[in-house]
């Protein structure tokens, strides 16, 4: 269904490869930048969420393999990235720095707590989400305290699933005439 359509993602943990995955999946050219280094000690050399998606490694500090970056992104009709609010603007990897290369990107962003507020900066995790969203209360049998649910409800659920739906819709709307939204 989504043949024609080229998503560049940057490396992160959880929903955004799990997103960059169901987007694959359903046909888009997925790209995934890679870091240059080795993978670590225990890990499989290539992860079970890079199905479907071609690789490029890449060091986003090194100016040259930056150049490349943008050229994909120049190409690209969506990105995606799960870092720590600011850091792809540090990187000069923003949304300010890839629109003035490609106006009709969707600027696809997976963080924890948002870009601003009071836990931006902190990290989350799956059972963050669901505590405070009041979804464990439905993790236990009445009266018991709740169990850890598998990391379905907050990151996959609330967090992968959202993002490719609000990509897919931003998509559609640039490739309509629009501007890709942020």
């Amino acid at each position: 269904m989504l043949k024609g359509t080229r998503i560049v993602e940057i490396e992160a943990l959880g929903p955004a490869p799990f997103a960059g995955m169901l987007l694959a999946d359903l046909g888009a050219d997925v790209i995934v930048v890679h870091r240059k280094q080795a993978p670590m000690p225990g890990l499989p050399e290539r992860s079970l969420l890079d199905r479907g998606k071609r690789s490029i490694a890449l060091d986003l500090r090194d100016a040259g393999d930056v150049a490349v970056l943008m050229r994909l992104i120049a190409t690209a009709d969506g990105l995606i990235e799960g870092f720590r609010p600011g850091v792809m603007e540090r990187l000069g990897l923003g949304p300010d720095a890839c629109l003035a290369v490609n106006p009709k990107l969707v600027y696809g962003r997976m963080t924890g707590w948002g870009q601003d507020g009071p836990l931006a900066g902190t990290a989350g995790h799956d059972m963050n989400y669901t505590g405070v969203s009041g979804a464990l209360w439905y993790a236990s049998l009445p009266g018991e305290p709740p169990m850890a649910p598998p990391t379905l409800t907050g990151d996959i659920g609330g967090g992968a699933l959202y993002l490719v739906i609000g990509m897919l819709a931003a998509i559609m709307n640039a490739r309509a005439g629009g501007q890709g939204p942020t």
